[in-house]
């Protein structure tokens, strides 16, 4: 089942259901008006919506075309949004560029930082920031939704909250990132609003690629129309969704609706160095840090500068057939004015 949220008048948007190929979608709201009411009355809400998407596969009730361009992201806010490091490596080398160690416990305890949750960027919609200065930079992500999490959940019962998968673009603002983190006090101004993609989706609806733990297919990544990175995603994760998910609910229980991220695709070279790039026959990479922390190691400095204004980012997924699996994030990095 694929759902997905379109712009009303109201702040959570309409909840409608999507059909395989992302053309058409059908009204929801007889069953719930928003995805965060489906996800507080899941247990009711789940057979209900999977019975009208499939009835949107057969064609036997009226439907609209799907126009990604007029949706919001699944949940245009949200009680949670917590984002991991799963990628090991990634977090490895982006230490490296900014001189800083990596303390051996990042290999078995997750990072995770806490985001705003209340200013979710839509998909298409532009990120608009105040300067170049700041770094700017996209981090490509897989993304799962929570139900209703115990405190203290074991891994079994973390995995079995997972109710929705998505993609992310955790927009990051590199040059602020070092200062922050010198105060000991974690991420605020270095980390921008987040946009998720225009469909969410039950893991049910992934078949195979999903394990009950990891995603596995590439994510694709452009800047400016040029492919920059198609990593996979269940290659080289340190932490698994259920682990990620245990971790955050340590000391305190989560809400159904709350979002966990699984940080940078990051994947490692063949002789488990850093990746190549694309054009050399590696899977690229999924944000500009990792790409220039790469070029410092080769040529004792970056060449790839971060985004500027103008500059557009694509983040999608097909699966073995070549199908698009959640839609796109495509968005234009815009200066405020």
């Amino acid at each position: 089942m694929k759902l997905a949220t379109l712009a009303d008048s109201s702040r959570d948007g309409h909840l409608v259901v999507v059909s395989r190929d992302l053309t058409r979608c059908a009204s929801a709201a007889a069953i719930a008006p928003s995805l965060q009411a489906a996800l507080d009355d899941w247990a009711s809400a789940r057979p209900a919506l999977l019975a009208l998407a499939d009835a949107l596969e057969r064609g036997a009730l009226a439907s609209a075309p799907f126009d990604q361009t007029g949706a919001r992201s699944p949940l245009p806010r949200a009680y949670q949004w917590l984002d991991g490091s799963a990628y090991v490596n990634h977090v490895a080398l982006v230490r490296q560029a900014r001189g800083a160690e990596m303390p051996t416990s990042f290999w078995h305890d997750p990072l995770m930082y806490q985001g705003a949750s209340d200013t979710f960027l839509d998909p298409r919609q532009p990120i608009v920031l105040a300067s170049e200065d700041y770094g700017i930079d996209m981090e490509a992500e897989v993304a799962v939704i929570t139900g209703d999490v115990p405190m203290a959940a074991n891994r079994a019962r973390a995995g079995a909250e997972i109710r929705l998968v998505m993609l992310v673009n955790d927009v990051s603002l590199r040059h602020l990132v070092p200062a922050e983190l010198a105060k000991g006090f974690g991420f605020l101004q270095s980390k921008s609003s987040t946009a998720f993609s225009p469909v969410a989706v039950t893991p049910d609806e992934l078949g195979t690629a999903w394990d009950g733990a990891r995603l596995h297919l590439p994510i694709e990544v452009e800047l400016n129309g040029v492919p920059i990175g198609r990593p996979h995603a269940g290659i080289d994760m340190t932490f698994d969704f259920p682990a990620l998910i245990a971790h955050a609910a340590k000391t305190r229980a989560l809400l159904a609706g709350s979002i966990i991220g699984s940080g940078t695709v990051s994947n490692r070279g063949p002789d488990g160095g850093p990746g190549r790039t694309l054009a050399e026959g590696g899977v690229g990479y999924s944000c500009l840090a990792e790409l220039r922390t790469v070029e410092t190691i080769r040529y004792g400095a970056p060449k790839t500068p971060f985004m500027r204004f103008g500059d557009d980012v694509r983040i999608a997924m097909n699966d073995a057939a070549g199908q698009s699996v959640f839609g796109t994030i495509h968005q234009r990095v815009a200066r405020l004015t």
